[in-house]
C-alpha cells in the first residue's frame, strides 16, 4: 500500500491526531506540498508551546468542523494571531447529543443495547453516507476557500478523524490523489498518540472495562469500510468522482486547476 511520506511531526501535548498531508502522491505523478495541508483533533487544549507551534506553520485558514454541542464540551480552540477561523459544522449539534451523552454516562447494559451486534458500525458508516450527501455546500465552500487564497490550511474536528477525515479525503480526491494514499492518511488516525481520548464520567472501574472499551471501539476507529462507504456513497449518487465535484460541490476544471496549482508540487 502507498505510503505517507514522512514529515517532521511535532511534540503536540494538547492536539492530537496531528499531520501535515504533503507528500501523498497523485495518480499523475505529482505530490501534494508540504506546509500548505494540515489535519488534527480540536485546538481548544493547546498549551503554549503548541500555539506556538501552529503560529509558526503561517497559516491563513483554520476549518473546523465541530458544532456547537462538540463546542461545549471541549471548549473554544485557541485563538492563533492573525489566522482566519472558519466553522463549518459537518454534524447537527441536536442530532446524536442523547447518543453521545449515552457512551460518556451509560452503564454496561445501556451500551450495549445501544452499541452492540453491529449497530456502533452501522451508525458510523451512515455518518459518512450523510456527511458526503448532506454537506455539499459545505464542502464545497472549503475547496473553493482553498483554491483562492486559504493556505496553508488546517483542517480539524474533535478527534481529526471523521469529520475532518472526510474533508481532507474530499480535498484529495479533488487533488487526484491515489486512492490507496487518501486510505492510508485516513487510518493514521488509529495510532495510538494520535487517538482522541475516550471520555466517560463516573469513578467506577467498570466505566473503561474491556468490554466497554470494545462496545466504544468502533465510534473511536478509523476503519476502512468508513472510508469505503464514504466513496461508494459519491459513486451512488453522482455516478462518480468527476460528476460528484463538478455537479455535487460545484468545482469547475479551472477552479480545480487553481487547487491543484496551489496545493500540488
Amino acid at each position: 500500500m502507498t505510503q505517507q511520506v514522512p514529515s517532521t511531526e511535532p511534540e503536540l501535548t494538547g492536539v492530537r491526531n496531528f499531520r501535515d498531508v504533503g507528500g501523498l502522491p497523485t495518480v499523475d505523478g505529482r505530490r501534494v506540498r508540504s506546509g500548505v495541508l494540515f489535519r488534527s483533533g480540536h485546538l481548544a487544549h493547546a498549551t503554549e508551546r503548541d500555539a506556538a507551534f501552529l503560529t509558526s506553520l503561517g497559516l491563513h485558514t483554520i476549518f473546523d468542523f465541530r458544532n456547537a454541542a462538540d463546542k461545549k464540551l471541549e471548549g473554544p480552540d485557541v485563538d492563533l494571531p492573525g489566522v482566519r477561523n472558519v466553522n463549518l459544522p459537518l454534524t447537527d449539534p441536536a442530532h446524536g447529543a442523547e447518543f453521545w451523552k449515552m457512551v460518556r454516562d451509560g452503564d454496561l447494559e445501556q451500551l450495549r443495547a445501544l452499541l452492540a451486534d453491529g449497530k456502533a458500525e452501522n451508525r458510523m458508516i451512515l455518518s459518512y453516507r450523510t456527511i458526503i450527501k448532506e454537506r455539499t455546500a459545505e464542502h464545497s465552500q472549503v475547496l473553493h476557500a482553498l483554491a483562492e487564497d486559504s493556505v496553508p490550511a488546517l483542517m480539524h474536528c474533535a478527534a481529526g478523524k471523521d469529520r475532518a477525515g472526510l474533508s481532507i479525503a474530499v480535498t484529495l480526491l479533488a487533488l487526484g490523489v491515489e486512492r490507496e494514499a487518501i486510505v492510508a492518511d485516513y487510518l493514521e488516525s488509529n495510532a495510538k498518540h494520535r487517538r482522541y481520548k475516550v471520555r466517560r464520567n463516573g469513578s467506577s472501574p467498570d466505566a473503561y472495562s474491556p468490554e466497554v472499551m470494545e462496545l466504544l471501539s468502533p465510534l473511536f476507529d478509523a476503519r476502512a469500510e468508513y472510508l469505503a462507504a464514504a466513496m461508494e456513497t459519491v459513486e451512488e449518487t453522482w455516478g462518480g468522482v468527476e460528476t460528484y465535484l463538478e455537479k455535487g460541490l460545484q468545482i469547475t476544471p479551472a477552479v480545480r486547476e487553481r487547487l491543484r496549482d496551489r496545493l500540488l508540487d
